[in-house]
């Protein structure tokens, strides 16, 4: 395991070292979610726990329940609130399970990572195949799963490839989602999107929306809006 920092300090995350690690997008996701004192939130697939702990670093007082299928990531995602003194409670369970998704409390606020593509040539580690395939679940299981126990116009929030944006906002419709909101996240200036923020609401029914996005690296570094939200725990509207 290595012990690692996000959000410039504010969160300790012990993770390990090969396979499945945080990187930019569960901080992004963190920062996407419109999350305040006082209400629910949950995520699907939680890993280690970096996005979760990072949104409670950034919102405090909120109530948070996590799920993890892998039972050794589930029991490192508890060490990790714990260290973090986060309240979190990490089901080991997934998402793919029906019994599971009746048991999930109300909630205002649901997010996930989804594994990134439908197929190809699997990584080594278990871990970091089960992170990055959909065959595995799919996307419109984990779009189903996350608005399942949302209140009325709860939001539920995906990082995607932008070659799954069809996909995903396909899959937060048949979820019962509306008032798509799409955010890019571009790698430079002038470049296409690799990674991109989608929202939808839980019943809602206003018109979809395209935001300007965030450039993330300008020179050999991060732009001052990314690093806002890498260092200084910004949020990011959508």
């Amino acid at each position: 395991m290595s012990p690692d920092r996000l959000l410039g300090g504010r969160v300790l995350l012990r993770q390990p070292e090969r396979g499945l690690r945080a990187g930019l997008d569960a901080v992004m996701l963190a920062a996407a979610i419109p999350a305040k004192p006082g209400e629910r939130v949950l995520e699907a697939g939680t890993g280690a726990g970096p996005a979760i702990l990072c949104l409670m670093a950034r919102v405090t007082g909120i109530d948070a329940v996590a799920v993890e299928r892998d039972p050794a990531l589930a029991a490192l995602a508890r060490d990790n609130a714990a260290a973090n003194g986060a309240a979190v409670e990490v089901i080991a369970g997934d998402i793919a399970d029906p019994t599971l998704r009746a048991r999930l409390p109300r909630c205002h606020h649901a997010f996930a990572n989804p594994p990134y593509w439908a197929a190809g040539t699997r990584p080594p580690e278990a871990q970091r195949a089960g992170a990055t395939h959909a065959d595995i679940v799919p996307l419109s299981a984990w779009a189903a799963f996350c608005a399942a126990p949302l209140r009325h116009r709860g939001s539920v929030t995906l990082i995607l490839p932008a070659a799954r944006v069809t996909e995903g906002m396909a899959a937060l419709r048949a979820a019962g989602c509306g008032a798509l909101a799409l955010l890019p996240l571009w790698p430079r200036a002038g470049e296409p999107a690799r990674r991109v923020i989608l929202q939808g609401r839980r019943g809602a029914r206003g018109p979809d929306r395209v935001l300007p996005g965030i450039v993330l690296h300008a020179g050999a570094g991060w732009t001052d809006a990314a690093q806002a939200v890498l260092r200084d725990a910004a949020a990011i509207g959508l």
